[in-house]
């Protein structure tokens, strides 16, 4: 139970927040045409690579201090 409440408090952060928001309007924009699918998809795909890509160094950034005893 405590691992839900956890997972949800992470997608509570401001990084995770506009990242939500931020793809929510750029497919809002794709959807009414103000913007190319070719734009939306790269757009897209450099924010949500970002987001993970942050995620994935702080996760190995948080294993290499548990293994060094911090």
């Amino acid at each position: 139970m405590s691992n839900i409440v956890k997972r949800i408090g992470n997608l509570l952060t401001v990084k995770s927040i506009v990242t939500i928001m931020l793809a929510v309007v750029f497919s809002i924009l794709a959807l009414n045409g103000v913007i190319s699918s070719e734009q939306y998809m790269t757009i897209f795909s450099v924010v949500i690579g970002f987001y993970f890509g942050t995620q994935y160094d702080k996760k190995n950034l948080d294993e290499t201090d548990n293994k060094s005893g911090n």
